[in-house]
């Protein structure tokens, strides 16, 4: 007789599927936690049987494979069917091309490459972007201007900008800031820094003492006061004048001469000897 054709199936996908792990989880009952080649195998195939029936292992992976180029080719035609049509561009007179981005490369449709007149820098387009009404572009300059990059001159305005009209309202004091002095020495201070002392109420200045030099300046004046041994020789020489007679090794052996000669000349002279 032939075998007998399965009952088909009644309820929902869900009910199915719970029916089908019921059946797996009893037939492969204690066999799930060991660790064995042929009870693995074991495992496998009765999930296959459960799971797909008579259907084999390599129809059920090209069934898999199958259905997920199926949905690609469907995402690609539709994409190709809503792409947005671009229009030519234009571009006013006197305007360089290069400093627009072609609209074409934008939306991945531009075929010309590098003999395009227009420019594939995505950068550029976030170069012109319109200003946002919602970001003050002057703040972003005062957070890149630090004071590394500044110097006396500069801190002084600074200051004077930042606490001028505070430094008027406050009782008379001559004594500076120890913070503020603390984040100028130590390269802190800036647009947005606050005196841990009460901000704006501090007492104490927040102006620089007269004559006060920073540290980093201090050094280069140091710097530029060492001179070297060579240099002082050279300085020296130079003030002594055009006239003078440079020392070489010729002069200094004939000036030697000299002495020596006049040295005789004299303990040949009566009484020399007492010189």
């Amino acid at each position: 007789m032939p075998p007998k054709k399965p009952a088909p199936a009644t309820g929902n996908k869900k009910t199915q599927e719970k029916k089908k792990e019921k059946i797996i989880e009893d037939k492969t009952f204690g066999l799930k936690n060991k660790k064995g080649a042929k009870q693995q195998k074991f495992i496998k195939n009765v999930t296959h049987q459960v799971k797909y029936g008579a259907q084999s292992a390599r129809q059920a992976d090209a069934d898999k494979t199958g259905k997920k180029s199926d949905k690609k080719k469907e995402l690609d035609e539709l994409n190709e069917l809503f792409k947005p049509v671009v229009a030519a561009q234009k571009v006013s007179k006197g305007v360089d091309p290069k400093s627009v981005l072609c609209a074409f490369f934008k939306q991945g449709q531009c075929t010309k490459g590098d003999k395009c007149k227009f420019s594939h820098d995505l950068s550029m387009e976030r170069k012109c972007e319109k200003r946002s009404l919602y970001v003050d572009e002057r703040d972003e300059d005062l957070e890149k201007d630090t004071m590394e990059n500044w110097d006396e001159k500069k801190l002084e305005e600074v200051i004077n900008k930042k606490h001028g009209e505070a430094e008027k309202k406050k009782a008379k004091t001559q004594i500076v800031c120890k913070y503020f002095l603390d984040a100028i020495e130590n390269n802190k201070y800036g647009w947005f820094w606050v005196c841990p002392g009460g901000g704006d109420t501090c007492m104490y200045r927040h102006a620089l003492p007269p004559g006060f030099v920073l540290k980093k300046d201090k050094k280069k004046e140091e710097t530029e006061e060492e001179v070297s041994l060579e240099e002082l020789i050279e300085n020296e020489r130079a003030a002594l004048g055009v006239e003078v007679t440079r020392i070489t090794l010729e002069t200094f052996l004939a000036w030697k001469k000299r002495k020596r000669q006049e040295k005789v000349g004299i303990q040949d002279l009566p009484g020399g000897s007492f010189f």
